[in-house]
């Protein structure tokens, strides 16, 4: 009954992504049931009731709990696949199983208030955060280089802290023209393809986190272990497939937001790239140092993404004035502004950006209240965002 249940799950969302192209993140399960042909909304809608009800006779807990909000979410997208003018705010709560943020504004103003001490120089905060990125950012030609030693240090850690599936593997490559900085895409088999979007300035300091993010342990380390674990020990084959609008997205960019973290004290953090990888990368120290202090400071502003958001998909607001919301708070150029907001009129990212700042705050808790042993089972087992709620 469960393996049906499995195939009938990657099957349906098989059938979305086909009018939804992107839905599916990554797939490694039989071919057979990869079917991407297009069908009446309607019909999703009428499959994804079905499938729901049969979930509820699942006889493992976590499996079922899993399962009940993964295709509450495939039946939120097939009712906006037929047209339903859901709100926003519907939107979010449907795929995601999380409420989206509204940003307090005089938080806003606190954290800026908090940078203008922090970041040196003259001009607007904007112009001296610009400044100093392009006095750290990594030549593109140099990142592969700077990025070797970072993710052999996290691999280690992650080995001998959480354990590595006999295997996994991933490549990484550079690209341009993408709404995201870096992207992790499951491949099957152990195996990822990490891309680092080059269209703005990679910096130094944020290169650990962005590989712990998308590599060692986040994402990678994640869909590695749950492949192993779940679908080939356990025979859990809906694990085989990764969905971009579902609630396991809040829990997955939770473990990414929270990976370095998770492996690294922020103190041997800053030491090592004020350290050693200043010199991999041939960049003044004290420059990392005061990045650094501003990334303290600029922890206040996670939510202006969502609050965009907010503003452009539930409010209405004209794009010039999310983009001057995002120039003054999150201190973006104008091409780092056109980026975010890129990012927040993708379809497949719209709703996804409050991922992010929720899934954080909800695993960061967990690391808090468990350590270790609460991040080990995020990457092992499955976990729903009304679990780490609770």
């Amino acid at each position: 009954m469960t393996d049906r249940i499995a195939e009938r799950y990657v099957r349906l969302a098989h059938a979305i992504d086909a009018h939804s192209d992107g839905f599916i993140d990554g797939y490694g399960g039989p071919r057979e049931w990869a079917v991407r042909e297009k069908r009446d909304p309607a019909a999703l809608q009428q499959d994804a009731q079905a499938l729901l009800a049969d979930v509820a006779g699942v006889a493992e807990p976590e499996r079922r709990a899993w399962l009940e909000v993964q295709v509450r979410a495939m039946h939120t997208m097939a009712r906006l696949l037929a047209g339903e003018a859901l709100p926003y705010e519907a939107e979010v709560r449907g795929l995601y199983d999380i409420e989206p943020r509204r940003a307090d504004l005089a938080q806003l103003d606190g954290a800026l208030a908090e940078l203008e001490r922090v970041l040196p120089g003259s001009g607007t905060l904007a112009e001296r955060e610009e400044a100093l990125r392009g006095r750290l950012a990594v030549p593109r030609g140099d990142i592969l280089r700077v990025a070797q030693p970072i993710l052999t240090e996290l691999r280690a850690r992650v080995a001998g802290v959480f354990g590595l599936p006999d295997g996994e593997d991933f490549r990484i490559g550079l690209v341009n023209d993408k709404p995201w900085s870096g992207y992790n895409w499951p491949l099957g088999n152990l195996k990822s393809r990490i891309d680092i979007n080059t269209d703005l300035p990679v910096v130094l300091p944020a290169l650990p986190d962005l590989m712990a993010h998308e590599g060692y342990p986040g994402h990678h380390t994640e869909h590695a272990t749950k492949e192993a674990r779940l679908v080939r020990e356990r025979g859990w084959a809906e694990h085989s497939v990764q969905l971009i609008n579902a609630p396991e997205c809040v829990v997955s960019e939770g473990i990414a937001v929270n990976a370095l973290r998770a492996v690294m004290p922020r103190g041997e953090v800053e030491a090592w790239l004020t350290g050693e990888l200043s010199a991999v990368a041939g960049v003044n120290p004290e420059d990392v140092q005061v990045f650094l202090a501003a990334g303290e400071a600029k922890k206040a502003l996670t939510s202006v993404s969502g609050e965009a958001a907010m503003r452009l998909h539930a409010d209405g607001a004209p794009e010039s004035e999310v983009l001057e919301f995002l120039r003054t708070y999150a201190l973006a150029s104008e091409a780092r502004a056109a980026q975010s907001l890129r990012f927040l009129q993708n379809p497949n990212f719209r709703a996804y950006i409050f991922t992010y700042a929720v899934g954080g705050d909800l695993v960061r808790a967990a690391l808090e209240r468990g350590g270790t042993a609460a991040y080990a089972r995020l990457l092992r087992e499955p976990v729903t965002p009304g679990q780490l709620r609770a």
